[in-house]
Order: structure tokens, then C-alpha cells, then sequence
């Protein structure tokens, strides 16, 4: 298996995921829940309620990989709200596959005026 994820996009689904879905299924929240195309060629994250178990799902032009990651010991970092769902960066994949959880890492502040 051979993956290029240098121009893939990738995006999360908030909360928690029934881990029991396939292929099928995860596609349809893509498209449904999410409002995506499963058809795109993105990576599509979706996390278990315990939070150690994480699917992703792409579609390849020839058909749907889906792949699963399982933690023994710690929890992946998982945003729980709409609000911070976010196209993530390839370098953000590779932390949160490692565990390291950026969505609490400070954000730039931006101000206009002093005082």
C-alpha cells in the first residue's frame, strides 16, 4: 500500500464514531453528516467513543481503503465540537497519530489596536 498524503487533504469528524462502521458507512457520514465528497481522494478521520480506536477512510480512483489504528494504553486527543473541526495539515496527522494534542497548543493572538 502506497500512500502520497504531500497534496491529500484531510479531514476529522467531531465527537465520537460507532466503530462498528465500514466503508459504507464511513462514506455516508462523509457525505451526510459531514457534507463532503467521498469521491475526492481526502483522508477522512473518525475516532471511537473510548477514544482509542481511529478509522480513516480514502477512496483511491479504483476504491475505498479504510484503515484502523487501535491505542493499548493511552487515548487519542479528539475535538468534541463543530467548532473545532479543522482541515488538518500532514504534520498534524502525524501528531495526533503519535498522540500529541494540538488542538490545545496556544493559537496566534491577533489584536488591531493597543489599548
Amino acid at each position: 500500500m502506497t500512500v502520497d498524503l504531500s497534496a491529500t487533504r484531510i479531514f476529522i469528524r467531531p465527537g465520537h464514531t460507532d466503530m462498528r462502521k465500514a466503508a459504507n458507512g464511513l462514506t455516508a457520514l462523509v457525505q451526510d453528516a459531514m457534507r463532503l465528497d467521498p469521491f475526492s481522494g481526502s483522508v477522512y478521520l473518525f475516532c471511537g467513543q473510548n477514544r482509542k480506536v481511529l478509522k480513516a477512510v480514502w477512496w483511491d480512483k479504483t476504491g475505498f481503503w479504510l484503515s484502523q489504528k487501535r491505542l493499548e494504553k493511552e487515548k487519542f486527543p479528539w475535538p468534541e465540537s463543530t467548532e473545532e473541526v479543522e482541515e488538518l495539515s500532514r504534520e498534524q496527522l502525524e501528531m495526533l497519530l503519535t498522540g500529541i494534542d494540538f488542538w490545545k497548543a496556544h493559537k496566534p493572538v491577533r489584536y488591531e489596536r493597543i489599548g
